[in-house]
């Protein structure tokens, strides 16, 4: 945390690229991951399919030698056990995020997936044993507000029929799972020497192969070669989708990297909020969804609380530092949210990201 203090900021012009960079690269994904999953009896191979490619492009950097280069260290046990709980999870979480956007709307996603932060906060301060302050829960509540509003006006009678209980209930729980990533990639990246491109690769290769098990036990083997031996426009939309969200998930991976490294938290979390409104817009012109009066005051009540937050967390920061006086070990004890909300951001963009 110290070592960024004596770091030059990042130009204008690199924050803007950085911040588009990562909006094109995650609602692309969104995106044409529901344009598959509408039409797609196969979601586990699917994202096996985007695993796959991750890791061949992963492999194409490594051969051409820029930005990665594989890890030398052997993939042995201890390696494998210090890194099976973010793999274990990450699987779930994957899977969890392609259930939720299955069974919503890709306009209604952002507040299906609402309580990311709200656990975040939950998490961190049972962990850290910190007691959140009183605007910091009001921040909170607000979020968690624009949720229940948006599920409780979508599955009233007269609702939205797209929106299904099941989808909710991945979505609550896609929102656990990536709040407890938060900690695990922590962890994680001091197995790996804290490189994240180390780690993203070894989470690629390894959630790949956890995957082959999962799709033979969901018994999915069938419908797999079905779509191969039929072929016809459900294999076209498979496989130039597989291959749009495999390009941009990997890209998101990349995108979440620099957008945390170059970006402060507030930017971080404007951009994300400018993400989520324009994902709902583009999800009314490309899949027809409806924005009602309920899913917009949703959506603003979670983009609101979610800016509201990071404000004050940035203020609290910037006070901390300032009473530190410059004090590095200060400042490692005062910021102890500014780490897992990073993580957490990148993990959905990657996902999705997811992440996030």
């Amino acid at each position: 945390m110290a070592g960024h203090t004596n770091e030059k900021p990042a130009s204008r012009f690199t924050v803007f690229a950085t911040v588009t960079f990562y909006l094109v690269a995650a609602i692309a994904m969104v995106m044409a991951n529901k344009w598959v999953l509408n039409k797609t009896d196969v979601p586990l191979f699917f994202l096996f399919t985007q695993l796959v490619i991750a890791v061949v492009l992963f492999a194409g950097l490594h051969v051409s030698g820029f930005l990665f280069r594989m890890p030398e260290k052997p993939m042995d046990m201890a390696l494998l056990k210090g890194l099976a709980p973010m793999v274990i999870l990450g699987v779930v979480n994957l899977n969890l995020n392609n259930f939720t956007l299955k069974y919503v709307d890709a306009s209604f996603y952002q507040v299906a997936r609402g309580l990311v932060l709200p656990f975040t906060v939950v998490l961190s301060s049972m962990m850290l044993h910190h007691r959140p302050s009183l605007l910091i829960i009001i921040a909170i509540c607000i979020v968690t507000g624009g949720f229940l509003l948006g599920v409780a006006m979508d599955l009233s009678p007269g609702g939205m029929t797209t929106t299904t209980p099941i989808g909710v209930i991945c979505g609550v729980l896609s929102s656990v799972t990536t709040a407890l990533q938060a900690v695990v990639i922590k962890q994680a990246l001091g197995v790996v020497g804290g490189n994240a491109m180390d780690l993203s690769w070894y989470n690629n290769v390894l959630c790949a192969f956890i995957m082959v098990p999962c799709i033979v036990l969901a018994g999915e083997v069938p419908n797999v070669m079905r779509l191969f031996n039929e072929g016809g426009p459900a294999l076209s939309t498979f496989v130039y989708g597989s291959a749009i969200t495999g390009v941009f998930g990997f890209l998101i991976g990349i995108a979440g990297f620099l957008s945390i490294k170059i970006t402060s938290p507030i930017t971080h979390m404007v951009s994300s909020a400018v993400r989520g409104v324009v994902q709902s817009l583009v999800a009314v012109w490309f899949f027809g969804d409806i924005i009602t009066t309920g899913r917009g005051s949703s959506i603003a009540l979670i983009l609101i609380g979610s800016i509201y937050y990071t404000w004050l967390k940035n203020e609290e920061q910037v006070a901390k530092e300032r009473a530190a006086g410059g004090s590095a070990s200060k400042l490692e004890a005062g910021g102890y949210e500014r780490i897992p909300m990073k993580d957490v951001d990148a993990d959905i963009r990657k996902a999705e990201a997811t992440q996030s």
